[in-house]
């Protein structure tokens, strides 16, 4: 065995164990915990969908969409601001490339709230196609309580095409580049008026039921293969090393053969 003190062994061996830790340690557990925080989503989704709308201010007195009224459905009756507009870029609805359009509403109660009008759909997902504005006046609007998304490079909104334009539907993004205070999170509208094409309601943007746990136990297998298949090649180098012996002890008795060194004796 000690040729597993050998460098490209060593490399082999650490490279292995090093993945199949990976995948029962961290990728493993992680497709586990999507799976349950799907599940959360879809029973938190379903129990919002037993209940009816109630007034925006009912389910958020504060400044901030709570996380566990999430998906609930609302009213919401106030003034668009259709100056402080933002365009979420780079989305896929049904399977096509779109653009989403956030517009902040100032509600009677004097909050702003930003209000997720719907999707248009795009040839690229940055391109910018026309769609209606947002009615001028007072109007009601129904929608879901939506938590924010989270951009991870927590990038501004910049200028594109026309529009402002951010990369994560995030109210604080919108409130930021307006120099506007609003409620952190933001209804997704379903019907009204401004309303373009209303976002599905799904759990897990569409993953199909049980795909995070089959990931998981992917994941298992491929630390285990991972693991069977090092010890095979160790079984075979072993062997190999072994039948290199053997070949090399019966080249070596053939030559004493050959040459009488294993002969016996003469007794006479």
């Amino acid at each position: 065995m000690r040729f597993l003190l050998r460098p490209q062994w060593i490399a082999l061996v650490v490279a292995v164990v090093g993945f199949a830790v990976a995948c029962y340690v961290y990728l493993a557990p992680w497709q586990f915990g999507r799976e349950s925080e799907r599940d959360a989503q879809q029973k938190q989704i379903d129990t919002a969908a037993t209940m009816d709308a109630v007034p925006f201010g009912t389910l958020v007195p504060g400044d901030a969409v709570p996380a566990d009224d999430t998906w609930r459905k609302v009213t919401l009756t106030g003034t668009f601001l259709p100056q402080d507009e933002v365009i979420v870029r780079l989305r896929v609805v049904d399977g096509k490339p779109a653009v989403e359009v956030m517009t902040p509403m100032r509600t009677t109660d004097g909050r702003i709230v930003v209000v997720d009008r719907g999707s248009v759909q795009a040839s690229d997902g940055q391109t910018v196609p026309e769609f209606a504005p947002a009615p001028q006046g007072e109007v009601t609007v129904d929608g879901r309580l939506r938590t924010d998304e989270t951009d991870p490079q927590n990038r501004p909104v910049f200028p594109a095409a026309g529009h402002n334009q951010m990369y994560a539907a995030d109210s604080k993004t919108v409130a930021a580049a307006a120099g506007t205070p609003m409620v952190v999170g933001y209804v997704a509208q379903q019907t009204g008026p401004g309303v373009l094409t209303p976002l599905p309601v799904e759990a897990g943007e569409g993953a199909a039921p049980f795909s995070n746990f089959s990931y998981a136990l992917q994941w298992l297998t491929f630390g285990a293969i991972a693991i069977i298949a090092l010890g095979y090649f160790v079984r075979l180098e072993i062997l190999q090393r072994r039948g290199r012996r053997d070949r090399a002890a019966e080249r070596t008795a053939l030559r004493d053969a050959l040459s009488g060194r294993d002969e016996t004796p003469d007794r006479h």
